[in-house]
């Protein structure tokens, strides 16, 4: 094979033994599965299980076809053209063992931003069983005041208006779901792999809101066809470098334009409830279970809080990376006496799950040095974040009468961090976040109200009418804000 050879089906037997690479023929297969948002996580995740079921045989009707719906899924778009749909999953272990495989169960991509009806039609395919989600949080058009579907949003009043040319998914939805149903076909499943709580109840009521906006009588056909699968998934994936490039043409001699990396530990807890029949996952570690909720709490309970942790305070010390937060003593320490202190009591119990044992695996999958996850991936969004993954800690804190101050010291560091936007040595800060001028507002009005960043109530609701939470938030902003040294606070709230 010739040296930074192409990645596609032509050179697929070429590539050397190094590399694993389907053993099934990706262009005998059928889109079982519709996916609309093929990012890294998709692409570490779902179909890499998918990928690796195929490999075991007798699934060719469980191939994906992946869907971009936006502008900015253009490039994705082009480069799995070029590959064929092929592209390389880099594994990268603790131990600095690198796995390399080559995924194949990508087999079509669909840009619905320039064709939409070609979108429509392929959910609409006797073919397609499930049409799976990773739209991240924004994409599920949540009112954040309400809670309810946003139908403020342009896109939305565009759908309902033009129902055969849409713009969001639960437009696409919509008219695919119409289609089979005058067409006598059965409902296919919507299944949300997006790390949200409850995401499949949530991905159901945004539909049905819509759905019932613009065709009432559809709506309750949906309501009455069509499942909705709660999901837990787990998989950290860093974004993509150069580096991860230039690493499969120097070590593999081939290049692909866009490779996944991602740590060799890999979960996904699946409730149990599909319309059209589905894959058997099962077979490759795939947990089908009755109630994900247990499974899905500890996960954003811990895991995702714990990132969140370690991302606001290491983003404010300094830290580029969470293996680097995690080699430090003082992160490492408070990151366990908050799993262990404020939110393991928060869990209710998980079957099949050592709790203890699931924290040191925390530790030891935030430490992998060859992963280099960064604090400024993991911050991003933390306005729609934190809500999710710390917040209803707190709470839960509060109405049990337990500890509630390693979580809000990390609220009161999120203040500082929105207000100041550098690090303690005056570097800036790389912050991504919707709500960014507004929190910086609302952080800015510390010096004036203590209480002004938590009065925020599109982030914090109405926990600041907490006596306790506020008093607690007071001490802790006004020691950081008088000047105390934010190592020194972390090591005085473990003691």
């Amino acid at each position: 094979m010739n040296q930074a050879a192409e990645l596609n089906r032509a050179n697929l037997s070429e590539l050397p033994a190094s590399v694993a690479r389907p053993s099934y023929d990706p262009v005998r297969l059928k889109s079982g599965i519709v996916h609309v948002g093929v990012g890294g996580f998709h692409r570490s995740h779902e179909a890499f299980y998918t990928d690796r079921l195929l490999d075991e045989g007798d699934a060719e009707q469980w191939g994906i076809c992946g869907v971009g719906i936006r502008a900015g899924d253009r490039r994705i778009a082009e480069v799995l053209d070029k590959q064929d749909g092929l592209y390389s999953l880099i594994v990268r272990h603790p131990d600095g063992r690198i796995d390399t495989r080559v995924i194949g169960s990508i087999h079509r991509f669909i840009l619905g931003d320039q064709d939409p009806q070609a979108v429509v039609a392929q959910m609409a395919h006797p073919d397609t069983r499930i049409v799976s989600l990773t739209i991240t949080e924004g994409g599920y058009n949540v009112d954040p005041e309400t809670g309810q579907f946003d139908f403020a949003n342009a896109e939305a009043q565009h759908d309902l208006q033009n129902p055969s040319e849409p713009k969001l998914v639960f437009g696409f939805l919509t008219a695919a779901l119409r289609r089979r149903r005058d067409e006598g076909l059965p409902a296919f499943t919507v299944q949300s792999c997006d790390n949200i709580q409850h995401n499949g109840d949530l991905t159901g009521r945004m539909l049905l809101q819509f759905a019932r906006r613009q065709d009432a009588e559809l709506a309750k056909w949906i309501e009455d066809e069509v499942c909705f699968p709660n999901a837990m998934v787990d998989r950290i994936t860093p974004v993509t470098t150069d580096d991860d490039i230039k690493y499969l043409k120097t070590h593999h001699g081939y290049h692909d334009r866009w490779p996944v990396t991602c740590e060799p530990f890999c979960q996904w807890v699946v409730e149990d409830k599909f319309c059209c029949g589905r894959p058997a996952w099962d077979r490759v570690g795939v947990q089908f279970v009755p109630d994900v909720v247990p499974y899905e709490t500890m996960k954003l309970r811990l895991l995702n809080a714990g990132h969140s942790v370690l991302g606001i305070l290491g983003a404010i010390h300094g830290h580029a990376t969470i293996n680097d937060c995690i080699a430090d003593p003082t992160f490492a320490a408070y990151l366990r006496r908050f799993m262990d202190l404020e939110a393991t009591p928060t869990l209710d119990p998980v079957p099949g799950i050592d709790l203890d044992r699931y924290k040191d695996t925390l530790f030891e999958r935030f430490g992998n040095p060859n992963i280099r996850d960064s604090v400024s991936r993991i911050c991003l969004q933390s306005s729609s974040k934190l809500p999710v993954f710390l917040l209803p800690t707190i709470e839960a804190n509060l109405k049990a009468g337990r500890s509630i101050d390693l979580g809000t010291f990390v609220v009161a560091a999120w203040c500082l961090y929105n207000d100041r936007q550098v690090d303690r040595l005056g570097r800036p800060l790389e912050i991504v976040d919707d709500r960014k001028d507004e929190l910086h507002a609302a952080a800015h009005r510390t010096e004036t109200d203590p209480q002004a960043f938590i009065k925020f109530k599109p982030v914090f609701g109405d926990l600041a009418a907490s006596e306790r939470f506020a008093a607690t938030y007071t001490e802790l902003i006004e020691r950081i804000y008088a000047g105390a040294d934010l190592v020194a606070e972390m090591r005085r709230l473990v003691r």
